[in-house]
């Protein structure tokens, strides 16, 4: 495995993610900002950001596995919550559980969340975006 995840003493350690990313691989890959559609491109849980985030994170799988990866090989996540306020985590992390079941996995990598205005288009409620290392 290229990616080791750590939390070092000094910081303080955060259940869903760690807070370094140490990768040695070869093939770094940048998986654009994913976002709840579907293979045709239509949107997944309009106005709901549980299973928004479902699918962004199912789509970063889908990108992952066709270049040879999984979320194992995860460095780095980026999510772009629109209107983010603290008491939207727990639809958050709903999401990323009910992904990371259908999944098989449990997604830890360094993670890092800002909240948008807005996004492309008007019914999408989050992005997430991916960096990965495989050997």
């Amino acid at each position: 495995m290229a990616i080791t995840l750590v939390n070092p003493s000094g910081l303080p350690e955060i259940p869903v993610y760690r807070q370094v990313s140490i990768a040695t691989g070869s093939k770094l890959v940048f998986i654009a900002g994913q976002v709840a559609w579907d293979a045709d491109g239509v949107t997944v849980g309009e106005g709901d950001l549980t299973a928004q985030v479902e699918r962004a994170y199912l789509n970063v799988g889908t990108a992952l596995a066709e270049a040879g990866g999984s979320f194992d090989d995860v460095a780095k996540l980026i999510l772009y919550v629109v209107d983010w306020t603290p008491d939207k985590m727990p639809l958050l992390l709903e999401g990323i559980d009910r992904a990371s079941a259908k999944l098989g996995i449990t997604p830890v990598a360094p993670a890092t969340l800002i909240g948008v205005a807005a996004l492309d288009v008007p019914d999408h409620l989050v992005e997430v975006e991916a960096t990965a290392v495989i050997d």
